[in-house]
């Protein structure tokens, strides 16, 4: 399975110009290519990402952290997710695993 060149170009906004909060992927419709879904701005919070994943299909996401250590230095990590419903049938499970 193929990924598309704009989850590339989108995941390299996220970690070095920090123009999105998150992306979330999904499989497209002919199971042969790995594309985006969806973006989130730089003032979305994680509540607005968990907000945006299906309850009944599975994703990927990249979500960038930001926190502050106990020294007071802020850092950011990014965080890559699989989101898998539990009730997914078992073809879409392995497909999901697969691609991961």
């Amino acid at each position: 399975m193929g990924v598309a060149d704009h989850c590339k170009s989108a995941y390299l906004e996220l970690q070095r110009k920090k123009v999105h909060r998150y992306i979330i992927f999904k499989i497209d419709e002919k199971k042969k290519e790995v594309v985006v879904e969806k973006t989130g701005g730089p003032a979305e919070s994680y509540e607005d990402f968990t907000s945006s994943l299906p309850e009944n299909d599975c994703r990927y996401a990249v979500y960038d952290f930001d926190f502050v250590t106990s020294e007071n230095c802020k850092k950011s990590k990014i965080f890559f997710i699989a989101w898998l419903a539990s009730f997914l049938l078992i073809s879409c499970f392995a497909i999901c695993l697969s691609t991961t």
